[in-house]
């Protein structure tokens, strides 16, 4: 049996790690093989054990071992049925919003330097942005999305995931995108659509975590008052 690995560890036992999990769950995470425990092989264990109904910590110890090593291919990430708010977006949350709480704290750079991991959010757009001042709400997740496996919208623009996906009720991890008249041409949109994922939605307010808010990964309070509701999605 391999040793128990988790985040930051590395060696042949990782490398063995990331090739279970692209040909073990379905659809394949498309981790690169390269014997380094990073976020994106936690997030495909993450997502592994969910669907093995194992204990969800991100630690491969002997159960995920064995299940890995002699399971068949699973689904990691089966999209449940769009039903009732749940209130507060924690407890069975999809593998996307997990991820996107892992990078709250990531916060746009004084100056003339670049956060690179936003850089790393937009590198998963058709865009490719090279700085933190481009908006980046709908990179930021597309990013998220791929950590599970998911394929996003590909596009920089929040709009893009209007009809993106299937239509989804409020529940947590939705993806949320609302309008405001008021914020094009501000730091935080061109257009004055911003996209996030849901936490919850309130009598007043859109809950959503998100990238680019107060130019970092954060979640916030968006009155209903000034905030337009275009759509909530859910991946097909």
């Amino acid at each position: 049996m391999p040793a128990t690995i988790r985040r930051g560890s590395r060696g042949s036992d990782v490398l063995k790690l990331q090739q279970l999990l692209n040909q073990k769950s379905v659809p394949s995470p498309g981790l690169k093989v390269d014997g380094d425990f990073g976020a994106r092989t936690e997030a495909a264990v993450r997502a592994y054990q969910t669907a093995q109904r194992l204990a969800v910590d991100g630690v491969v110890g002997p159960m995920t071992w064995s299940r890995l090593e002699s399971g068949v291919p699973v689904p990691v990430m089966p999209a449940p049925t769009p039903g009732p708010s749940v209130p507060g977006g924690v407890g069975s949350e999809p593998a996307w919003m997990a991820a996107a709480r892992r990078e709250i704290g990531v916060k746009e750079m004084a100056g003339a330097a670049h956060h690179p991991r936003i850089i790393e959010y937009h590198a998963t757009t058709s865009l490719k942005a090279t700085t933190d001042e481009t908006a980046w709400c709908a990179s930021f997740v597309n990013w998220c999305l791929r950590q599970a496996g998911v394929v996003g919208s590909n596009s920089a623009a929040a709009a893009s995931f209007i009809n993106w996906g299937k239509t989804s009720t409020a529940i947590p991890g939705a993806i949320c995108v609302i309008h405001n008249p008021a914020a094009a041409n501000t730091a935080l949109s061109v257009s004055g659509n911003h996209v996030g994922f849901l936490v919850e939605e309130t009598a007043t307010h859109y809950r959503l975590l998100g990238g680019n808010q107060s130019d970092s990964v954060k979640i916030s309070g968006y009155p209903k008052g000034a905030w337009q509701l275009k759509g909530m999605r859910w991946p097909n």
